[in-house]
């Protein structure tokens, strides 16, 4: 079993090869071929290599597939007994990536 931890967008992902994933927008077209260097752990098979921050001579190759709104995030807000209610809905912007090689 092959996976890695990713740094990408502010955030670690634990990332295996032939897999999508969803991700805060990146800026990329539809069907561009990614590279991503910050890699900051690998396992093959029972061997772990630790970056420190990241490792070097690694990088995994991505592919984005396409851009969308996540599902809706409902927020609701009152204050008893003074007839105040708030109600808003809010969607993240999302990039699906999908893992082509480790």
């Amino acid at each position: 079993m092959i996976y890695a931890v990713v740094e990408l967008g502010g955030k670690q992902l634990w990332v295996e090869s032939g897999k999508f994933y969803d991700v805060n927008k990146l800026q990329a077209r539809p069907g561009e071929t990614l590279i991503l260097n910050k890699v900051l752990l690998l396992r093959k098979n029972k061997e772990v290599i630790l970056g420190n921050p990241c490792i070097k001579n690694c990088t995994i190759v991505v592919k984005v597939l396409k851009h969308f709104k996540s599902r809706k995030i409902t927020v609701f807000k009152m204050k008893q007994k003074k007839n105040m209610r708030s109600k808003r809905g809010y969607r993240q912007n999302v990039t699906r990536l999908f893992i082509e090689k480790i």
